[in-house]
């Protein structure tokens, strides 16, 4: 009787979310799943380092299968800001603080109305006194700026679509 009662809730409970119309947001199955519909999108961003990074990382979160047609078409505009945080004795800056703002428009290819939306990320990163190591660092602060960017945006992404 023991073994029967967490059974029977179980199947009980699978039977009342069955029926309720749920969709899991990150299932992969069926036409109408939303990672299906994200790797069916075509990213475009901005011809630069910072746009070409944002591109690879959407790309990667959506899963972007090149060989379907792509449903949809992202489009994005991205500005950068640097402000000097921390100063040295002789008045260079010791850290830096990098704003990224991201503003995306998802058009349907077959036409109707976009979605739009926009995502602001910061993050810092260290001045270092050799060139090199100044720019793979703000190298580096570009990266992970656009590693959050295109985890918020992809999840702005799902929230959108899963309503359509």
């Amino acid at each position: 009787m023991k073994r029967i009662l967490p059974l029977s809730v179980l199947a009980a409970s699978a039977t009342l979310l069955s029926a309720c119309g749920f969709t899991p947001i990150y299932g992969q199955t069926g036409e109408g799943a939303i990672g299906s519909q994200l790797s069916q999108i075509a990213v475009s961003t901005p011809d630069d380092r910072l746009g070409y990074r944002l591109r690879e990382q959407l790309e990667d979160a959506f899963g972007r299968n090149a060989a379907l047609p792509a449903q949809w078409k992202l489009e994005t505009s991205v500005e950068q800001s640097r402000l000097p945080l921390g100063r040295r004795i002789d008045d260079t800056a010791t850290r830096y603080q990098l704003t990224v703002k991201a503003k995306w428009t998802l058009t349907p290819i077959a036409g109707g109305e976009p979605l739009t939306g926009e995502r602001t990320t910061t993050t810092t990163y260290s001045s270092a006194d050799q060139p090199y190591a100044a720019i793979a660092a703000q190298q580096d602060g570009e990266d992970r700026a656009a590693a959050d960017l295109a985890r918020l945006i992809r999840l702005d992404l799902m929230r959108a679509l899963s309503t359509r």
